[in-house]
């Protein structure tokens, strides 16, 4: 059956955006509406003639409304197959009338939860009703409408004008898919906060999530890849989603993805200093923090100004006039900020493709959650990396005790690694990165390719010597073998942060000291694959 005449509706919705105008819109077509409680005053209120559900169903509403719609006369007259014989013979025996309209949207349990109200009050935002109704009529949907969404209410409008009230089938198609989604994500937020809230449960025997769809995308990491925007159905973070893009082109795959990994460092410093974060292929390339927002760029620049170009900027302040201008003298693809001013977006402006997005302050680095990998045949899950080290927390395991501005870049270093792909071993000076190597199969390898890198910029920059030399290193994990730690050594750091916990820890310990290096454990890895 192609097109289905809108004779009778059932409207019982939670939201009654859009209600009064879509009750005014049917009944101007001759459709009977019956209603619930809430809704069903709603449209009398508006002037409208409605029926309330216990007339069609001839059983009092009761249980302070918990039973008023499962009822045979409601599902009989959304689930009858109405050229069956058989479901005919029976609607007619029990006097059950067809139901061809149904819209509906569920009690507010994600929003009763987000606004902390108490179990009980969270147990009564589960829906029953809605969501049965709901999915009766998505299935019959060769013969009902259901409609779950207030934007919809127009185009539902619009279909039965083009029509001559009443909708076709694939408009019916349309509007079950989203139905039956929208019970899947109601379902979801019912069991994630029984499972996490509830009972404290992190990884349930089922997990259970829904997202909105936000926009497709070009493409995805590479062009014959397809890809999109997804948010949580419940936002526990701002970010990138969340933004303000004020001016160039579409985000991309990639460009989601690395200014995600810089606005996540750039949160590090909130409450701090200027920073500057660049970031290239999600892996920090440059970080600098200064009194003000241009120093930091110009020292988070000179760290690795090649890998800067085409890379990603965030900031944990808003820019300002001279800093955008100077970051405009080199190709930069996206820039991230909490604000900009007017001389900033000016500077921007003339760099069409460029993205600036702005964003609602900053996200939280020690936010709670959980974070997820796709693997051939199953999905990994895990807390967030959330974890903190302070000064208190250091272990000095050498002779020789780190001074003050060692120990302060030991813990600039070591929040910068966190941020890059292991094996990540970043060397830091006076609050500036000095040279970063990113995601080698060794720790050596990293070491010396960081150093190279500062080795490079002091050529560029004709400075007299490295920014390695005097700096501290991190290394997001324990040195396996004391090679690396050798190789910063020779780089010239004289302050070394690490986590410990090697078998060979005291063959470390004896080459830094050896050395003449200070050393510190924080006992906290940071993996990041």
């Amino acid at each position: 059956m192609s097109e289905v005449q809108i004779k009778r509706a059932l409207l019982s919705v939670s939201d009654k955006s859009g209600l009064v105008e879509l009750g005014k819109a049917l009944a101007q077509r001759g459709v009977d509406l019956v209603s619930t409680g809430g809704t069903a005053k709603a449209l009398r209120d508006a002037g409208l003639d409605v029926r309330d559900i216990s007339d069609l169903t001839g059983f009092p509403e009761m249980m302070d409304g918990r039973v008023k719609t499962l009822h045979p006369k409601v599902h009989g007259g959304l689930l009858a197959v109405r050229d069956d014989p058989a479901h005919a013979a029976a609607m007619a025996e029990h006097d059950i009338g067809a139901i061809d309209l149904v819209v509906v949207n569920l009690y507010p349990f994600e929003q009763t939860v987000a606004k902390g109200a108490e179990r009980d009050e969270v147990i009564e935002n589960i829906d029953i009703g809605g969501p049965s109704m709901v999915r009766s009529s998505a299935k019959n949907h060769a013969y009902v409408t259901i409609v779950t969404d207030p934007a919809d209410y127009d185009t539902l409008v619009e279909e039965m004008s083009s029509t001559g009230g009443a909708t076709t089938l694939d408009f019916r198609k349309r509007m079950a898919a989203k139905a039956f989604a929208a019970t899947a994500a109601y379902d979801s937020a019912i069991s994630q906060w029984f499972a996490y809230a509830d009972q404290g449960e992190m990884f349930p025997a089922s997990r259970a999530m829904a997202s909105t769809l936000v926009s497709t995308l070009r493409y995805g990491e590479n062009p014959h890849q397809h890809a999109a925007l997804y948010v949580p159905r419940r936002v526990v973070a701002k970010g990138l989603p969340q933004a303000e893009q004020v001016q160039g082109k579409e985000l991309s795959y990639n460009n989601y993805n690395d200014a995600n990994a810089a606005l996540e460092l750039a949160a590090e410093f909130a409450g701090g200093e200027p920073a500057v974060v660049i970031v290239k292929h999600a892996n920090p390339c440059g970080v600098a923090q200064r009194p003000t927002l241009l120093e930091a760029w110009e020292e988070a620049l000179a760290c690795d100004s090649v890998s800067a170009f085409g890379g990603i900027v965030a900031t944990n302040v808003p820019l300002d006039g001279p800093t955008a201008e100077a970051i405009c003298k080199i190709f930069t693809e996206v820039v991230v900020a909490p604000g900009a001013d007017e001389a900033a977006r000016a500077a921007f402006a003339r760099k069409k493709n460029l993205r600036l997005l702005i964003t609602d302050g900053l996200p939280d680095p020690r936010r709670p959650g959980v974070t997820q990998v796709v693997i051939a045949g199953g999905l990994l899950v895990q807390t967030r990396d959330n974890g903190a080290i302070s000064e208190a927390d250091l272990k000095v395991v050498t002779e020789r005790e780190p001074t003050a501005q060692e120990l302060k870049d030991c813990l600039f270093a070591w929040t910068v690694a966190r941020h890059v792909k292991s094996n990540a071993i970043v060397y830091a000076r006076d609050g500036a990165t000095a040279g970063i190597g990113a995601g080698q199969m060794n720790r050596r390898d990293s070491s010396r390719i960081a150093a190279m890198k500062a080795a490079e910029a002091a050529e560029t920059y004709e400075w007299d010597q490295p920014r390695t030399i005097g700096s501290a290193v991190a290394s997001d994990a324990f040195f396996p073998f004391a090679d690396g730690l050798l190789a910063a050594a020779e780089a010239g750091a004289t302050a070394v942060i690490q986590p410990g916990g090697s078998i060979r820890d005291d063959e470390v310990i004896e080459a830094a000291n050896k050395a003449g290096l200070a050393m510190v454990f924080t006992g906290m890895r940071h993996f990041r694959h």
